[in-house]
């Protein structure tokens, strides 16, 4: 069962709730922002799938009670990525915004003798796009900055743990459309966090390290 970790009065899960409630509400109020009418405006949901080639967590050090300790890097494995996409673009323009969320498992692999530890890491963040908007096809690459929700799970030398922290990236795709509705799209997308399990050891303490990943997806997108 997952453990909740107080931290100025705030569990884990409440501190994903509220990242969560705020990214949403900062997204919210900028596509808002300068709204002028629905017919001058393009929405679209998409959803996303591939492969995420994590290379490996870096700057392994021990946190709390074992603050000063360093350890090899701890090599993770590729996995699936998957998730989903809500854009926005003001007259149908040039720049835009999207939320979104996405979910990948990097397991970290053995460690000579140490057998490895399932983790799973989930962003929720906002997207800054530019695009070429053409009608059947639209170049874009975009900037974005989120939270990551990173969860170890119990194992035989660590205990679950779950880490709620800060992440960003940066993509770049190209869509086609396949009907004036209907497109699909392939994305490349880099991201990184600093993750930190204060917990992973028990009261003895943790361990955090340096996350970079590069997803490359395939997605279907409806706008309207």
């Amino acid at each position: 069962m997952m453990k909740t970790l107080s931290q100025g009065g705030f569990s884990t899960v409440e501190k994903m709730i509220l990242v969560a409630t705020g990214l949403f509400a900062a997204w919210l109020s900028i596509v808002t922002f300068g709204m002028t009418s629905p017919a001058c405006a393009e929405w679209y949901v998409a959803g996303d799938v591939g492969a995420n080639f994590a290379d490996r967590l870096t700057g392994i050090s021990g946190t709390n009670g074992l603050a000063g300790l360093q350890a090899p890097d701890f090599d993770l494995k590729n996995s699936v990525s998957y998730g989903a996409k809500l854009g926005y673009f003001p007259e149908h323009g040039w720049l835009g915004i999207e939320g979104e969320v996405l979910q990948t498992t990097p397991h970290i692999k053995n460690l000579d003798d140490i057998p490895g530890i399932h983790l799973s890491v989930t962003t929720v963040g906002v997207n800054f796009i530019g695009r070429y908007p053409g009608r059947t096809f639209q170049p874009y690459a975009g900037v974005g900055v989120g939270a990551v929700i990173a969860h170890l799970s119990d194992s035989a030398t660590t205990q679950s743990n779950t880490d709620v922290t800060s992440g960003w990236n940066a993509l770049a795709g190209l869509r086609a459309f396949v009907t004036p509705y209907v497109a699909v799209f392939t994305e490349y997308k880099y991201t990184g966090a600093t993750l930190r399990f204060d917990q992973a050891f028990g009261a003895a303490g943790g361990f955090e390290g340096v996350y970079r990943a590069q997803h490359v997806l395939v997605g279907l997108s409806y706008h309207f």
